[in-house]
């Protein structure tokens, strides 16, 4: 793939670092990214990722865009109220740049589903606002061997860590399984401050950028938690789980499966 005259004049800014040039935008621009879920973290992630010139954007969403979205999913606006989310976030992504080939999803996040969809992809970006969708999201990268990012955001705080399925600690390393029913208050309950999805969400996406173009030092090993009201950044070092029972020594977790426990309402959509 070469640049055209036009490329090289939108992405300009990027590719004068020598880190990117040429050959790094062309990467970008043959590259294959997923973003699950379309909502606070998805949607500065996605317009950004689009703006970097990311060549093909897979964005899997099952919600209609919903009025108290709005506060804090950026990628929609107000006349897109009812509207799908994937084909909104579709839009938006294609008037940023239409360099861009937008592949939606307009489905729930599922055992049955979700592997076919990953697997086309280079990376995954993670912007689920439930457990059971982080476990599964975790547990198809590991047995496709594609990298993520998982981040996560409550109130005015933010969590984020880079997993390279097989070579560093996975979300159930940290975490193991979603806590009990009622332990972690949903979105909707604890409430969120709307330019925090934006801090984590473009922290993904600059995650998603450095692995594509092979740059600088990822988020492993690293759990980064932001604390918004602090205005302060600190990391919590995670190692692989021995026990691990998705990636440990002797795996308990041999096939991919729903989890049933549900910790935050399934339409805030972070």
């Amino acid at each position: 793939m070469s640049l055209t005259e036009q490329q090289i004049e939108r992405y300009s800014r990027q590719i004068i670092l020598k880190e990117v040039g040429g050959p790094g935008q062309e990467k970008l621009l043959a590259s294959k990214v997923l973003i699950v879920g379309a909502g606070g973290l998805g949607s500065p992630a996605a317009l950004y990722l689009a703006a970097a010139g990311v060549g093909t954007l897979g964005i899997i969403d099952y919600d209609n865009v919903d009025l108290t979205n709005l506060q804090r999913q950026v990628i929609h606006n107000t006349s897109d109220v009812g509207r799908e989310k994937v084909a909104s976030a579709a839009e938006k992504i294609k008037a940023i740049n239409p360099d861009v080939t937008v592949q939606t999803y307009r489905e729930r996040a599922a055992a049955a589903n979700i592997r076919e969809i990953i697997k086309k992809h280079d990376f995954v970006l993670d912007g689920t606002d439930n457990f059971p969708s982080k476990f599964l999201i975790n547990d198809v990268c590991y047995f496709e061997k594609v990298p993520f990012s998982h981040a996560g955001i409550l109130r005015f705080d933010g969590q984020m860590i880079t997993v390279l399925p097989g070579q560093t600690a996975c979300y159930r390393c940290v975490f193991d399984k979603p806590p009990p029913a009622g332990l972690v208050p949903s979105c909707s309950q604890a409430g969120v401050l709307g330019p925090l999805a934006g801090v984590i969400g473009c922290l993904q996406a600059t995650e998603v950028l450095k692995y594509l173009l092979g740059v600088g030092e990822l988020l492993t090993d690293r759990l980064l938690i932001f604390d918004g009201l602090g205005l302060q950044f600190r990391e919590v070092k995670v190692t692989r789980n021995p026990d691990c029972r998705l990636c440990g020594q002797e795996p308990s977790i041999t096939e991919l499966a729903d989890e049933e426990q549900a910790a935050c309402d399934l339409k805030a959509s972070q």
